[in-house]
């Protein structure tokens, strides 16, 4: 049995199909059990990060765990409490999703955001990996709503380059790792194939579409009012802001090769992501219906 925490997230929730898909026993963890839906087949249990009194029923009888913790400046402890639930449970192995960059000093805040849940994870006797994925191909969902309302899409990181990484090699790894002991004792970075501007995402996903993609590009100085308009949190915008400025500036240019390492072959690509989630997209760039 294997324990997914965050299950219903971006990377959860595609490891557990990825996980079922092979016919392995999963427990799914959500706040909100009723409120959820997951393939058929799995134990589902309530977990609420803000009670770690209901982490240790989740961890009991569970061979390996993945450790998806909250990201964020309030978020630090979670992973730790995950982590001694998990060796008090006599859980064999854990999977820590962490972040690219975690640790480095120009990052700042967001850089140490991982940091003590990696320590816990390392320090925690158990066998471990820590997953390091880049910026998510699907964080490029958030361009629906200009696309439907006729909107150009924004670009915040100017032509800092990246490789975006598939959410669903990220589930890959994290189901190869909480299956096989061979990754003891590794730090994954996951990134895509290649690097590129968020211009470049846009103009992939115009070809994809068979239609233009008009861009803006979003200056740093404006760039936390754009984001207060758009509703987004404080703490997550002076995190953010960090970030746009980290890949800027080049630093996040990086490109690895631990996807294809533990995959055997190599990252899907942004073009392949957006092929595959190529209606999603279209159904929010038809043109609106004229009354």
């Amino acid at each position: 049995m294997i324990l997914i925490t965050g299950a219903t997230g971006t990377i959860g929730s595609a490891l557990v199909r990825r996980l079922v898909d092979d016919g392995i026993p999963v427990r799914a963890t959500t706040r909100e059990p009723d409120h959820a839906t997951f393939p058929a087949g799995i134990e589902v249990v309530r977990v609420d990060y803000r009670e770690p009194a209901t982490f240790a029923a989740a961890m009991t009888g569970i061979e390996a765990a993945f450790l998806n913790g909250v990201p964020g400046p309030d978020g630090t402890g979670t992973d730790a409490a995950l982590v001694e639930a998990a060796r008090t449970a006599g859980v064999r192995r854990v999977v820590k999703l962490s972040a690219i960059g975690t640790g480095d000093p120009r990052l700042a805040g967001p850089g140490s955001w991982h940091v003590p849940g990696e320590e816990a994870v390392r320090e925690s006797g158990l066998e471990w990996t820590i997953l390091r994925p880049n910026t998510f191909a699907s964080n490029t969902f958030s361009w629906l709503e200009p696309l439907r309302n006729g909107h150009p899409v924004p670009n915040l990181t100017g032509d800092g380059r990246q490789a975006v990484v598939d959410p669903r090699d990220i589930a890959d790894v994290a189901a190869a790792a909480l299956r096989d002991t061979a990754h003891h004792g590794r730090t994954y970075t996951l990134t895509g194939p290649t690097l590129q501007t968020g211009r470049g995402q846009a103009a992939e996903l115009a070809a994809v579409l068979g239609r233009p993609i008009e861009v803006t590009d979003i200056a740093p100085d404006d760039a936390r009012a754009f984001m207060t308009a758009a509703g987004l949190a404080p703490a997550f915008i002076e995190g953010a802001l960090i970030g746009q400025t980290f890949i800027r500036d080049g630093h996040n240019a990086l490109l690895s090769g631990d996807v294809a390492a533990v995959l055997g072959r190599p990252p899907r690509s942004y073009a392949e992501w957006a092929g595959d989630h190529r209606e999603q997209f279209m159904v929010s760039a038809r043109e609106p219906s004229q009354p």
